[in-house]
């Protein structure tokens, strides 16, 4: 398992048996695994804690497609109905829309926008 507080040289080992081994399972937080990894032997990524900022989400997803990735990738997001981690789910879906708004309407987005639209880009 990788988290914050794993050292840089075992690290590097976790990663390097992940790459070359049978190992068929990596634990890896989102935060510590979101950067710095090339996990190219991975066909499955599994997201169970999403994270307020998408791009996170998406940093650590970018970790299996990597020059050299030889397997088709599925990405899985573990949600539970009714949880805190569905409502974070459809907060991200909301703040790209407006961001995607915005960008598609780039001389006219912010008038476009409701002040609780240009709010919710702020605030969790």
């Amino acid at each position: 398992m990788l988290t914050g507080s794993t050292n840089k040289e075992e690290r590097r080992e976790l990663v390097s048996r992940f790459q070359k081994d049978d190992t068929t399972v990596f634990l890896i937080s989102l935060k510590a695994g979101g950067t710095g990894l090339n996990l190219t032997s991975a066909e499955n990524v599994i997201h169970y804690d999403p994270w307020w900022n998408v791009s996170a989400q998406n940093q650590a997803t970018d970790r299996a497609y990597r020059i050299g990735q030889k397997n088709n990738v599925q990405v899985f997001n573990l949600v539970m109905k009714d949880s805190v981690e569905e409502k974070i789910i459809e907060m991200q879906k909301r703040k790209k829309e407006l961001a995607d708004m915005f960008v598609e309407n780039n001389s006219g987005g912010l008038s476009q926008m409701s002040k609780e639209d240009i709010l919710s880009l702020f605030t969790m």
